[in-house]
């Protein structure tokens, strides 16, 4: 293990770095690959990694490694250190906490953290109405308890979810995910009474909002009915899929289905909420009000805390005991949301996040206009991505995606891969990115897919 840090970097992280790209030793350099060793010994295989380094510090757009590598941030723990890495009021708060009580286990000692960050939560979240939450520790469970809570409130029990959806690893959060490699492969059977409807993707369907949604509701007639369904559960901008933007007139319309028919409409909104499209959620972007809201990733600046929160007279539907468990709403969890919460909310992260949003595009686009592997840029604010296609078709070029991922992670620059087809780029820089950084990062992936 590194215990020092190396003469080259700060030990401490936050703002505090270097706000620069450099690198002192090909990836992995040799300390990173001792720990990569001990990781191929010690720790499952089933648990990959997309950069080869030891990380010892991350803050405002960077992150360095054991070796001095100083690497441009184009990832944020996939979208979950949206406010920065180590920003100095969650290591704060987070301090504070922990010298006072680590746990206690809310179910048993209840503590004012948790109840504030349900009071803030109800407060930021859509729509007017009388709201109420509960916390869990990550976004499957956030998921699995919203199906939980829709299910008692209808007293029915199918759910469908969306092509391109991802919601989880957990056993009933596999089989709301569309995707089989690498997150259900293997690993059934799955929970019963889990559907899938088509999902706007213009880029592929070519079907208007209204277009889209007919079809979709058509699925759920006739296959499903509307009297047996629960809940419907959709990101409002699919993350694992590929930062799909569905049609204008889409979501609202299977709000309108759902309302229209007692059945309980779940917005994942784990990674894009939270300032990450430019509004605080997604459904603002869509003029939607979800019934329910799964959160997690960004919610509490790195510290684990997910929640759900919703309509009051839903949420309220489970008995004394039906929603809980040993660390969910964790006391130092709950802490790092608040004062995350404050710093979405005073330093304006959602205008931020369109801010990057638009460097990000601008740059995307021009590329786009030059190179016909690229068959669309798209996305809400600071969730950007690239779709890769052969030349003069839709057909999906997963190779070339892989090759331009590996190619900028070996100058420095950490970019994400997803997508069904395994053809996407995906762009979630933390908010903190300096403009010059966000620029060269973008260089450097102008100048890998020139190269590869």
């Amino acid at each position: 293990m590194s215990t020092i840090a190396p003469p080259s970097i700060t030990p401490l992280g936050g703002p505090s770095l270097p706000q620069e790209r450099h690198l002192v030793t090909a990836l992995p350099g040799p300390r990173s690959q001792e720990l990569l060793d001990r990781k191929a010994a010690a720790v499952s295989a089933g648990v990959g990694h997309t950069v080869p380094i030891e990380a010892v510090a991350a803050g405002g757009g960077v992150v360095v490694d054991a070796d001095g590598n100083s690497l441009i941030d184009l990832g944020a723990g996939i979208a979950v250190t949206t406010i920065g890495n180590a920003h100095p009021k969650v290591v704060e708060a987070v301090q504070a906490q922990i010298a006072q009580f680590a746990h206690t286990c809310f179910m048993v000692s209840p503590y004012e953290s948790y109840v504030a960050v349900a009071e803030a939560l109800n407060r930021v979240t859509p729509g007017d109405h009388v709201k109420k939450s509960a916390l869990f520790n990550s976004g499957a469970e956030a998921v699995e308890n919203a199906i939980k809570v829709a299910r008692k409130h209808t007293r029915r029990q199918a759910v469908v979810a969306f092509e391109h959806g991802y919601h989880g690893r957990t056993n009933l959060t596999m089989g709301l995910t569309a995707k089989a490699m690498p997150y259900k492969s293997g690993f059934g059977p799955f929970a019963g009474e889990i559907y899938r409807a088509p999902l706007s993707y213009p880029f592929r369907d070519g079907l208007s909002g209204a277009e889209a949604a007919a079809r979709a509701i058509s699925v759920m007639e006739k296959q499903i009915g509307a009297d047996d369904l629960a809940a419907v559960i959709i990101e409002p901008i699919p993350g694992e899929g590929g930062f799909i933007v569905p049609a204008d007139g889409f979501l609202p319309a299977i709000v309108d289905w759902c309302r229209a028919n007692g059945v309980v409409f779940i917005a994942d909104e784990v990674q894009t909420g939270f300032a990450r499209t430019g509004t605080m959620f997604a459904s603002e972007q869509f003029g939607i009000v979800p019934d329910l809201i799964t959160m997690a990733k960004g919610i509490a600046g790195g510290m684990p805390l997910a929640a759900v929160t919703g309509r009051a007279e839903i949420m309220d539907a489970s008995h004394i005991g039906g929603l809980g468990g040993t660390y969910g709403g964790n006391p130092v969890a709950c802490a790092a949301a608040l004062a995350a919460i404050e710093v979405f909310e005073s330093e304006d992260l959602p205008a931020r996040a369109q801010e990057v949003g638009a460097i990000l595009r601008a740059r995307l686009e021009a590329l786009q206009a030059d190179d016909p592997r690229i068959g669309e840029v798209r996305g809400r604010g600071a969730m950007v991505a690239v779709e890769f296609v052969k030349p003069g078709t839709t057909e999906p070029d997963a190779a070339l995606t892989s090759a331009v991922a590996k190619a900028c992670i070996a100058e420095g620059v950490i970019v994400l891969t997803c997508g069904a087809y395994g053809n996407i780029i995906r762009f979630l820089p933390p908010l903190s990115i300096p403009d010059a950084l966000l620029e060269e990062g973008l260089d450097v992936v102008a100048a890998a897919l020139a190269a590869v």
